[in-house]
C-alpha cells in the first residue's frame, strides 16, 4: 500500500460565511423591528390587550434574536486558532437553537396566558389593535424580504426570517381580532388570537431546534446524500471503492466531508484528488474535503509445483 495522500479543499475557498455577506440587511432590519416594539408595547399598555401584548413579546425575541444574530456573525468571521482550526463558525448554529429555545419558552406562555383570559375575559377597543397591527405587519414584510436571501443560505438567517415570518402572521392574528371586537364586542376574540399567535410559532420553530441540532451532531445535510457522493467518488476513474466516508455540516453553507478512497495500482493520487474535488465540488457543493488515498494491493501471484 503506497504512502497516504491527503487534499484539503480549503474554507478560504468560500469568501465569507452565509449570513456574513447580509449583514446590512439584519442591521436594517433589527432597527425597525427595534423601533416599532415601543410602538407596540405602548398600545399594548393602554388597551390591555393580550394579543397585541404578546405580538409586542414575540417582537422583542425578535430584537433579541436579530442582535444575537450580528453577534453570531461578528464572532464567528474571527481567524481560526491553534485550539479552535475550525474557527469560530458553529457560533451561528448556537445562535440558531438559542432563538429556537426562547421561542418554544414564549409560545408557552402566550397558551398559557391565552387560557386564562379566555375565562376572564378583559375590556380591549378594536380600532386601536388594528392601527398598531397594520403598521406591524409592513414592518414585517419589509423585513421579511429584506431577509429572503439570506434565509436560503444560512441556518441562522433562516431563523430570524422565519421568525419575522411568523411575526407577521401574529400581526395579521391582531388585525382579525381587532375586527371581530369592533364589530361584535366579542372580547374573546383577543385571547383566541393570541392562542393563534403561539400554536404558529411552535412547529417553525421545532422544525428550526432540529436542524441546528443535526448540525451539532455533525449529522448528514438533509441536502445531501451519502450514498450519492459515494457512488459518484466511485465513478471517478482509477478508484475502486471509497470507504470512511463522513460529510457534515460546518456551518450554513459550508459542507465537509472525509473519506479513503482505494485506488488501483499505478494510478497517480493527485490526479485522483484532483478529479473527486471537481467531482464534490460541482456537483454536490462540497468544498472542504479531507481524502486519503489508498494503493490496492495487486494480487499475489502463486506459484503450484508439479506434481512429482
Amino acid at each position: 500500500m503506497s504512502p497516504a495522500a491527503h487534499a484539503h479543499a480549503p474554507l478560504g475557498h468560500v469568501h465569507g460565511s452565509a449570513g456574513a455577506r447580509h449583514r446590512g440587511r439584519v442591521s436594517l432590519v433589527l432597527g425597525l423591528t427595534v423601533a416599532f416594539l415601543f410602538v407596540q408595547v405602548v398600545v399594548a399598555t393602554r388597551t390591555s390587550s393580550l394579543s397585541l401584548l404578546a405580538d409586542a413579546a414575540h417582537m422583542l425575541v425578535d430584537a433579541g434574536a436579530l442582535s444575537l444574530t450580528l453577534f453570531a456573525i461578528w464572532f464567528a468571521g474571527r481567524p481560526a486558532t491553534a485550539t479552535k482550526t475550525y474557527g469560530y463558525h458553529r457560533v451561528e448554529i448556537l445562535a440558531a437553537l438559542a432563538n429556537g429555545v426562547v421561542l418554544c419558552l414564549l409560545a408557552g406562555g402566550i397558551l398559557w396566558r391565552s387560557w386564562e383570559r379566555l375565562w376572564v375575559p378583559a375590556p380591549v377597543p378594536g380600532w386601536p389593535l388594528i392601527a398598531t397591527a397594520a403598521v406591524g405587519l409592513a414592518v414585517n414584510l419589509v423585513a421579511a424580504a429584506l431577509l429572503h436571501a439570506g434565509a436560503t443560505e444560512s441556518l441562522n438567517l433562516r431563523s430570524a426570517y422565519l421568525e419575522v415570518l411568523a411575526d407577521a402572521a401574529t400581526s395579521g392574528a391582531v388585525i382579525v381580532a381587532g375586527v371581530v371586537i369592533l364589530l361584535t364586542g366579542f372580547t374573546i376574540a383577543d385571547p383566541l388570537a393570541a392562542i393563534a399567535i403561539g400554536a404558529l410559532i411552535l412547529p417553525r420553530t421545532i422544525a428550526l431546534m432540529s436542524q441546528a441540532v443535526n448540525v451539532l451532531l455533525e449529522g448528514v445535510p438533509p441536502h445531501l446524500d451519502v450514498v450519492e457522493i459515494e457512488r459518484a467518488m466511485g465513478g471517478v476513474a482509477g478508484v475502486q471503492r471509497v470507504h470512511d466516508l463522513h460529510v457534515w455540516t460546518l456551518t450554513s453553507g459550508r459542507e465537509a466531508m472525509s473519506a479513503h478512497v482505494v485506488v488501483d495500482p499505478g494510478t497517480p493520487g493527485d490526479r485522483v484528488l484532483q478529479d473527486l474535488h471537481v467531482v464534490l465540488h460541482a456537483r454536490f457543493g462540497i468544498d472542504h474535503t479531507t481524502i486519503q488515498v489508498e494503493t490496492a494491493t495487486p494480487p499475489a501471484l502463486i506459484q503450484i509445483a508439479p506434481r512429482a
